[in-house]
């Protein structure tokens, strides 16, 4: 399948979408809106052994037709076609995960997308989970207010832009990225890093992730986190909860016996948190 021949209804039925797909900014919002709200994040295959391919042709069967989710190559894949189908200018960029208290680079294991729309640039992104925007970001520094949190892309001396988020009056920094474009046999290199090294924590450890516009919903491992604004709760879940909540939380349907096999043991889960 080709971007060509991409499948926009059955896309669009997917995330519930109803709106105009003219090339605009207000459609960009509502379509990455509505993706998000509708395609979890999650990595239950690769928990799973399973092979991830990132040929569009089985991104549509996994994500539209089976109704499952995936991850940023996943995601931002399936996201590019979609843009591309209704006209927008998109290309696709390597990042550098920040994550909180890292003390080394670490590889660029991140998909994003730059979208232009007339004379200004955006940053695109349905697949950081749930700290991701919500809603495009300009690339110009202007900070984009997105419900509970402020999101804005500095540039460095190094000519890479960082996209920083502000959450609770503080900012700090989710990915540096290279704005050179990127091509999709550089993706299947990190891909398949991600989902096979045994260092790689999609593979260590099950995650779950689902944003809607005013409630964020994050299951890694056995626990499971709820955000509304600034306010947050969590808990830790029994094995026998979890494909109920995959189904009402994340719009998930997995056979149990598919989700005990890719939770793992509680002492690997444990090891992994500590990891993180």
């Amino acid at each position: 399948m080709t971007p060509q021949q991409f499948r926009a209804k059955g896309y669009l039925e997917r995330i519930g979408y109803r709106g105009e797909t003219a090339p605009n900014l207000g459609t960009l919002e509502a379509l990455q809106s509505a993706h998000l709200d509708r395609i979890p994040f999650e990595n239950l295959d690769v928990r799973l052994g399973r092979p991830v391919g990132l040929d569009l042709e089985t991104l549509v069967a996994k994500l539209v037709d089976r109704r499952r989710g995936g991850y940023c190559f996943e995601q931002n894949t399936l996201f590019a076609a979609a843009l591309r189908t209704f006209g927008f200018a998109v290309e696709t960029l390597e990042a550098r995960v920040r994550p909180p208290g890292a003390t080394s680079t670490l590889p660029r294991t991140h998909m994003l997308l730059r979208v232009q729309l007339e004379d200004r640039g955006w940053l695109a992104d349905v697949g950081f989970g749930g700290d991701g925007p919500l809603l495009p970001v300009p690339l110009d520094g202007a900070v984009s207010e997105q419900g509970d949190a402020g999101y804005r892309v500095v540039t460095e001396d190094s000519g890479h832009g960082v996209l920083r988020r502000r959450w609770r009056d503080s900012w700090h920094d989710l990915y540096a990225f290279s704005l050179s474009p990127a091509l999709p046999v550089d993706f299947e290199v990190a891909h398949y890093f991600t989902s096979t090294h045994p260092e790689s924590i999609f593979v260590r450890t099950l995650t779950v992730q689902r944003s809607e516009p005013e409630t964020r919903h994050i299951l890694r491992g056995r626990t499971y986190t709820m955000r509304r604004g600034e306010e947050e709760t969590q808990r830790e879940v029994a094995d026998d909860e979890l494909p109920g909540l995959l189904a009402e939380r994340f719009g998930l349907e997995v056979p149990a016996a598919d989700v005990i096999r890719a939770l793992g043991s509680r002492e690997a889960d444990q090891a992994a948190n500590r990891g993180r």
